[in-house]
């Protein structure tokens, strides 16, 4: 089979160190060599390995994507060489693999004939936008756990706000909540904290807010409405953050000035 890449390396990530085999192709009577060899993951090992494979004038480097150990690796490796991130179910169920072949040497095997197909990894710009909206995804999930943990500990004291308000964070819910707190035990006085639109429900909630609720029942949800407030602060801190590094991502359109304008 043609070689496409004469000096590659193949390399067989954990958490702790990498496995690396350099495959260089022999010419004519010479044979093919591969040397594997053990560094860690720290990042003075990685640069070392840069310029070990540097050295080596490799052409080609082939990493399995390997939970989030290959990052590193990746990230600075591929400012000066050619680096190829593959699935490592793709490449493990390759035909003709021998079980006493490492898993670095069959990449760089694999890799040197041009039989992998590397997976996208985004420039930088959209991979700082995607650890943002990530992280928002993941707080916005415990947001809601949050709330979910509050309705949980209103149904332990008998108070069934959530069966009467949709949303229990909302403007009134807060505010009944709120009353909860600080001790209100009428539940027509609670009842009457309600707005807008929730004030049509004031006699059923007269009757949700009827209860066995306690002072162990609002300190929990003290501590729930305080994590909730700690959530919302940093979620619009992300937005403000997402803004920031959408601009160089998606172009801004700017709108032609009046007298430029066709007139139709």
């Amino acid at each position: 089979m043609e070689v496409v890449h004469p000096r590659c390396a193949g390399i067989d990530i954990s958490k702790k160190d990498a496995k690396v085999c350099v495959r260089i192709q022999g010419r004519g009577s010479r044979a093919t060599s591969t040397t594997v060899s053990t560094w860690g993951s720290m990042t003075n090992q990685i640069l070392a390995l840069r310029e070990h494979l540097l050295g080596e004038k490799v052409t080609c480097v082939v990493m399995e994507a390997t939970s989030d150990y290959w990052k590193p690796f990746f990230y600075l490796l591929e400012d000066v060489l050619p680096v190829m991130l593959v699935n490592a179910h793709h490449a493990k169920n390759m035909p003709g693999r021998k079980s006493d072949v490492s898993d670095s040497a069959w990449l760089a095997d694999l890799g040197a004939h041009g039989l992998l197909r590397g997976s996208l990894v985004p420039p930088p710009p959209i991979r700082r936008l995607r650890d943002l909206t990530r992280a928002r995804t993941a707080l916005t999930r415990d947001r809601g756990r949050q709330v979910q943990r509050i309705e949980k500990i209103l149904e332990d004291s008998g108070i069934k706000l959530s069966s009467v308000v949709a949303d229990i964070m909302g403007a009134s819910g807060r505010a009944m909540l709120a009353a909860l707190i600080d001790g209100q035990d009428d539940p027509a006085v609670i009842a009457e904290l309600a707005q807008r639109r929730m004030r049509s429900k004031i006699p059923v909630l007269t009757e949700a807010l009827k209860g066995r609720f306690t002072t162990h029942h609002a300190f929990l949800i003290k501590m729930h409405l305080g994590l909730i407030d700690q959530y919302s602060q940093s979620l619009a801190d992300l937005d403000a953050k997402i803004g920031e590094a959408m601009e160089p991502v998606v172009p801004q359109v700017k709108m032609p000035a009046k007298s430029d304008r066709c007139l139709t």
